[in-house]
């Protein structure tokens, strides 16, 4: 992992428009999410970022967690261009830190149909025993 690349925990430092561009166009579990859905949840979450030598945001990260005993880590997102440096697993690194540091949550959850081998080698792996993950879809217009 260079150098050149530096992880952040300051919201301040989140280029929303970009963050917006990648998950509503380029992601593919937030397709379509509009601009106040993302600035909504991103106010209501801890949010992070890793910026190359010249300050461009190359990734994004978002956890939502009531800061005591849970966290869902969730909307990690490398620009593709940055892809195959290390960025992925300098923002999960850094996530996993700051929330060793800034809480005693004790578990992290998320979800991925992509990266399962990235996070494996942070010890996410799938719920043991009878465990179910459940959705309620909550009807909206």
């Amino acid at each position: 992992m260079s150098s050149a690349f530096t992880f952040s925990n300051d919201p301040s430092l989140i280029d929303r428009d970009l963050v917006h561009h990648w998950l509503s166009v380029e992601s593919y579990w937030a397709q379509g999410r509009s601009r106040e859905t993302q600035d909504a949840a991103m106010d209501e979450s801890r949010n992070y970022s890793v910026r190359d030598a010249d300050g461009r945001q190359v990734a994004y990260a978002r956890v939502v967690t009531d800061g005591v005993t849970f966290a869902w880590l969730c909307d990690v997102f490398v620009d593709e261009s940055a892809r195959g440096k290390g960025i992925g697993r300098m923002i999960v690194e850094g996530v996993i830190q700051d929330l060793q540091d800034g809480s005693t949550v004790k578990r992290i959850v998320l979800a991925t149909s992509t990266a399962d081998g990235l996070y494996a080698k942070y010890g996410f792996a799938e719920s043991p025993g009878p465990n179910r993950y459940m959705i309620k879809q909550m009807p909206r217009d």
